[in-house]
């Protein structure tokens, strides 16, 4: 619904007033001419052939009137619509052909305020998809540049195991240096995928209601061969009975990505925390662990696609699942956001709308 504006009302009653003085003068012009020419023309003697006489001058000068008009219509027509159409359509075409660093200049006159609003509507899309074409740019030399990893991994262990002289102890490490890369660019595919039809709406969330606590021990118990292996501590503070409205399968994508990521940063006979807690609002979920953390730079970019703020431990991602987890959490109108501290450890927070 349009908000009522005082200066909207004081601009259409003005335009009003001026039509209204334009028709006024209009017709008592009409309406002079007609008797001035009818009593100076015809010595008063308003016959009928006396008052068609009058009434053709009047008509002449009617038309003459008419034709000052149009003039001056068409000079305002290309002074204050085809000018600023024409400048408007140039700026439009040119981003149709890619260039999204032209903007519409403010126009300046009376009657440029619907314009104006145009010009901003159009600059701002002109800034998204500048932003948009850059993001895209970086996605593609990105992808392109981490799948030149595992690819020159998987052909170079390829090329070793073709050796005649190979021990049995040699083949099979060859062998699982290969599937571990061909496994690493088919999560990369996978994740790309699922990114790719988050951030362009092709997932639409499909909420239930269900038990949160429930959900999250279940995620964390697909992870009892590596904590068991690393000597991980686990802890646990779940409230019962938290129940949440959202896509449940949406949000298994972020626990799991988080889980994964407390577990792989995290050396042996450290501790992963879990943390399940409520308001009235919001339930609030903690994962921490005692990994090597990180600094304040590295948590600014963490959320960004294919950043990987610890090189140590790059060949077990891709860079990819905090993005989802931020897009994921954006999707159910959540919060996330990452405290840490190097040589302490890292803590994920995450708000979910109950």
């Amino acid at each position: 619904m349009k908000k009522f504006s005082f200066r909207g009302v004081l601009r259409e009653f003005s335009s009003f007033l001026l039509f209204f003085l334009m028709v006024g003068f209009v017709v008592s012009c009409c309406m002079m001419l007609f008797l001035n020419v009818l009593s100076n023309t015809m010595s008063l003697q308003y016959t009928p052939e006396n008052i068609a006489t009058a009434a053709k001058i009047t008509f002449l000068n009617v038309v003459i009137i008419t034709a000052i008009f149009k003039t001056v219509d068409y000079i305002r027509r290309k002074i204050m619509i085809e000018r600023p159409v024409k400048i408007i359509t140039e700026t439009a075409e040119k981003i149709m052909k890619g260039d999204f660093s032209v903007r519409v200049k403010s126009m300046h006159g009376a009657g440029m305020e619907g314009f104006n609003q145009i010009a901003e509507a159009i600059n701002s899309m002109a800034e998204e998809l500048s932003g948009v074409e850059t993001l895209r740019t970086d996605f593609i030399a990105n992808v392109s540049h981490e799948m030149k990893t595992p690819l020159a991994v998987m052909q170079n262990y390829g090329t070793l195991l073709q050796s005649h002289d190979l021990s049995e102890e040699k083949r099979m490490e060859y062998a699982k240096a290969i599937t571990d890369a061909s496994r690493r660019l088919a999560d990369m595919m996978t994740n790309i995928l699922k990114l790719n039809r988050l951030e362009n709406q092709q997932i639409y969330p499909n909420p239930t209601t269900f038990d949160l606590g429930e959900q999250l021990c279940e995620s964390l118990l697909q992870y009892e061969s590596t904590w068991e292996r690393k000597n991980i501590e686990i802890q646990t503070d779940i409230a019962e009975n938290i129940f949440v409205s959202a896509d449940a399968e949406l949000l298994s994508l972020v626990w799991n990505n988080l889980f994964s990521n407390a577990f792989k940063f995290t050396d042996e006979g450290g501790r992963v925390s879990l943390a399940l807690s409520a308001d009235e609002e919001y339930a609030t979920v903690k994962i921490s662990d005692t990994g090597c953390g990180m600094s304040a730079d590295v948590g600014a970019h963490i959320f960004e696609k294919f950043y990987q703020g610890d090189t140590s431990h790059a060949t077990q991602g891709n860079g990819l699942g905090l993005a989802l987890v931020k897009r994921v959490v954006d999707i159910i109108q959540g919060e996330i956001c990452v405290e840490s501290t190097i040589g302490v450890g890292t803590t994920f927070t995450v708000k979910i709308r109950k």
